[in-house]
C-alpha cells in the first residue's frame, strides 16, 4: 500500500486512466472479432462495413496511446489481408 500522498494520488489517477484505456481497447477488440466472424460466415458486405469500424477503433486506440501505432497498423494489415483473401475466394 502506498504511503506518500503523491503515491496515493498516482494510484487514483492510474485507475482512472486504466478504466478509460479499457473502453478503447475493448471497442477495438469487439469490432475486430465481429469482422472476423463475418468473414468466416461469408457475409462480405457486413464484413467490409465492420472492417471500416475496426480500423477506426484501432486508429483511435493508437491515437489515445492505448496501443502502439505499429501494433494498430499490424492488426489492420492482417485484418485487411484476411478480408481481401476472403473476397477473392468468395467471387
Amino acid at each position: 500500500m502506498a504511503n506518500t500522498k503523491s503515491a496515493i494520488k498516482r494510484i487514483r489517477s492510474s485507475e482512472r486512466k486504466r478504466q478509460q484505456n479499457r473502453v478503447h481497447r475493448s471497442r477495438a477488440r469487439t469490432y475486430v472479432r465481429k469482422t472476423v466472424r463475418y468473414i468466416d460466415e461469408g457475409d462480405m458486405e457486413a464484413a467490409q462495413d465492420s472492417l471500416h469500424h475496426a480500423i477506426r477503433a484501432l486508429d483511435r486506440a493508437a491515437q489515445k496511446g492505448v496501443i502502439h501505432k505499429n501494433n494498430a497498423a499490424r492488426r489492420k494489415s492482417r485484418l485487411m489481408k484476411r478480408c481481401s483473401q476472403a473476397l477473392e475466394a468468395h467471387e
